[in-house]
């Protein structure tokens, strides 16, 4: 147990005879560490931009409540009535008539 132990210390096991199959493995290791690392990393990325694309969507919502409020608002009667006499005109007192056009066959 104890010369196990040194060895590791020391690095013997590096450069023993036998040592290409502890290379693999530590190589092995090293490349699954790397690849964790990355997909970590990755998912971080794709967490952030879910956020950041939540927050977006919750404005543009927003925003687009706003507008149809106000839209709502501009297209009362009464509000029209109040822009048209700034300007000038007034609403109609006759009411609109149909016109009918008659084929010739």
């Amino acid at each position: 147990m104890k010369k196990n132990i040194y060895s590791i210390l020391r690095g013997t096991f590096l450069v023993s005879d036998d040592s290409f199959k502890n290379w693999r493995m530590i190589l092995f290791i090293s490349v699954l560490a790397i690849v964790m690392i990355a997909s970590s990393h990755s998912a971080d990325k794709k967490v952030h931009e879910i956020a950041r694309l939540s927050n977006e969507a919750k404005d543009l919502r927003s925003a687009f409540v706003d507008g149809r409020k106000t839209l709502s608002e501009l297209k009362k009667e009464s509000v029209v009535s109040v822009k048209m006499k700034k300007k000038g005109l007034k609403t109609s007192e006759v009411p609109p008539q149909k016109i009918k056009v008659k084929s010739k066959e």
